[in-house]
């Protein structure tokens, strides 16, 4: 039966929000953007791999994808790349691994779904355990299907690190780490029984050790040949969607191009290498196309509760995290759960990507991918660290919003005060001058206006410009100390006369407000503020 690639038997053009399955997919006839050449690639030339990509990414339908190439069903491949690459089909025992359907914070869930993976593969081998260690039915498993089938396993595992996550900062994380060291160390030993290895997480863990057993890992996660192995390129948009872009433009009343440029803004800018074209979420595009809306799909379904775990259990330092971040590979792949550094959640969450390199230091830039990641990795930082209700806090950003249309100071730096009148429990004392910087560039991001951060001059670093189409906003934000506030508040506005930092926006010809607010080093919020 030859499957459909474009369309069901009616005609219909049928998006797979949600469709895991590769097969499945296939079958009812929905649009598949054809990574399969990929896949061929990945099998002829290699054998044991690692994929890191944020969820609803693709991951699960790759893995699938492969699966059913290993199995054998050409006809699910009809019309795409790997029916004319594979000129010799071959049927594989396939051993599919997924942790991404439960929950593990306690040890008890993690045990039971492994004690389900490794029954159902006994049962469908034909073979008796000879042990309760799940490490010694994995490797003696391996073996039997050699020695009844004369071929080697292909073994996928898909989120292998979820079980880890999921109990991050509780007393179960060490003991599920050991378990999964213990799982994962018979497919190092036994390499002589397995054709193809697939492992895919968000994160790659160094605590896990898999990385430092399994050494022989070919971690492609920033690989350039497979930076669009997951998602959307953007070579691939029109041509696998093109009538429903057509489609949401006539929805949206906007044109072709208009929108074209409205999903790039939205749902564009991942790059999991350098020097490589853009990759869409396609989650996000999909649920875009159904709705003909350009929401925010992504947010509403994918922050990991090991995020918001991290967030609540380490400092926050925006810096590390926004105006374009610089890091060595190191810094932002390999996560240590002991470690302060938050920078290799929140990209391998996908709340970051790569936007630079610089060959010679082989350092990356980091940045939000577009408007859609940004605004939602901002609102996941205010619910957690302001005291605005989740209910007024879109309100109270407008309200922002127009107070700095309206160059109203005082109603400006009102809002924020209000949102920061204390010190949360989550936040230690000592990094309070912290937390009221970020916090204050946060709230003034939110609100969509151009906001920077530590913007250098020649004399200093400027704490924060806001830029509006006909105002440019000079904040010095500054601690008390123990020290008055008009002492505090009037260095500030020296400061900013001093070091010039309105110097390079005289050329704009826009109105420059010039502001100083002033925190307590106690914890107690905004004192106050003065304007030149």
């Amino acid at each position: 039966m030859k499957y459909a690639i474009m369309q069901n038997m009616n005609g219909k053009r049928l998006l797979p929000i949600g469709i895991q399955d590769f097969e499945d997919l296939r079958k009812r006839g929905c649009i598949y953007v054809d990574k399969t050449d990929l896949v061929y690639k990945l099998a002829t030339e290699g054998k044991p791999y690692f994929l890191s990509r944020p969820r609803r990414f693709g991951k699960s339908l790759l893995l699938s994808a492969m699966e059913a190439y290993f199995l054998g069903k050409k006809e699910l491949f009809a019309g795409l790349a790997l029916e004319q690459l594979e000129q010799d089909w071959t049927e594989y025992p396939v051993l599919k691994i997924s942790f991404g359907s439960n929950s593990y914070e306690t040890t008890e869930k993690l045990n039971a779904t492994i004690e389900d993976i490794l029954k159902f593969y006994e049962n469908k081998f034909q073979f008796n355990k000879q042990s309760e260690d799940f490490s010694v039915r994995l490797k003696n498993l391996l073996i039997h299907i050699k020695n009844i089938t004369g071929k080697q396993s292909v073994v996928l595992i898909d989120e292998y690190d979820k079980p880890i996550l999921d109990a991050l900062y509780t007393d179960f994380e060490e003991q599920n780490r050991q378990i999964l060291r213990a799982f994962y160390s018979p497919l190092k030993d036994c390499d002589q029984y397995i054709k193809f290895l697939f492992i895919t997480g968000i994160t790659k863990v160094s605590h896990v050790n898999i990385f430092s057993g399994l050494n022989q890992l070919n971690d492609i996660s920033l690989g350039e040949e497979y930076s669009s192995i997951c998602g959307i390129a953007e070579s691939e948009l029109e041509k696998y969607f093109k009538p429903e872009i057509e489609a949401l433009s006539q929805k949206r009343k906007i044109s072709y191009e208009a929108t074209m440029a409205k999903l790039a803004l939205m749902y564009d800018g991942y790059h999991f290498s350098h020097d490589v074209e853009g990759v869409y979420n396609p989650f996000c595009i999909l649920k875009c196309f159904y709705f003909k809306d350009f929401g925010s799909y992504w947010f509403e379904t994918a922050t990991p509760t090991f995020l918001i775990k991290t967030l609540q259990n380490q400092p926050m330092i925006l810096s590390t995290v926004i105006n374009g971040r610089k890091a060595t590979e190191n810094q932002f792949t390999n996560y240590d759960p002991d470690s302060k550094n938050m920078l290799p959640v929140i990209y391998q969450s996908g709340y970051l990507t790569i936007k630079d390199f610089e060959e010679e230091e082989r350092l990356y830039t980091l940045d939000f991918p577009n408007r859609e990641v940004e605004k939602g990795f901002l609102e996941v930082l205010l619910r957690k660290f302001v005291k605005v209700p989740d209910d007024d806090m879109g309100l109270e950003i407008s309200n922002l919003k127009t107070a700095i249309r309206n160059k109203d100071i005082d109603r400006m730096l009102g809002i924020i005060k209000a949102a920061i009148a204390d010190l949360p429990t989550i936040v230690k004392k000592d990094m309070c001058e912290n937390y009221y910087e970020s916090v204050t560039h946060l709230m003034f991001r939110m609100t969509g206006f151009s906001v920077v951060s530590e913007l250098q001059s020649v004399c200093g670093r400027s704490d924060i410009i806001l830029t509006t189409d006909d105002s440019v906003f000079i904040i010095e934000l500054k601690m008390d100390k123990c020290r008055g506030f008009e002492e505090v508040a009037q260095q500030g506005l020296q400061q900013i006369d001093e070091n010039d930092y309105s110097a390079r926006f005289a050329v704009s010809g826009k109105k420059m407000i010039k502001v100083c607010a002033v925190f307590s080093s106690e914890g107690k919020g905004m004192l106050g503020w003065k304007t030149l």
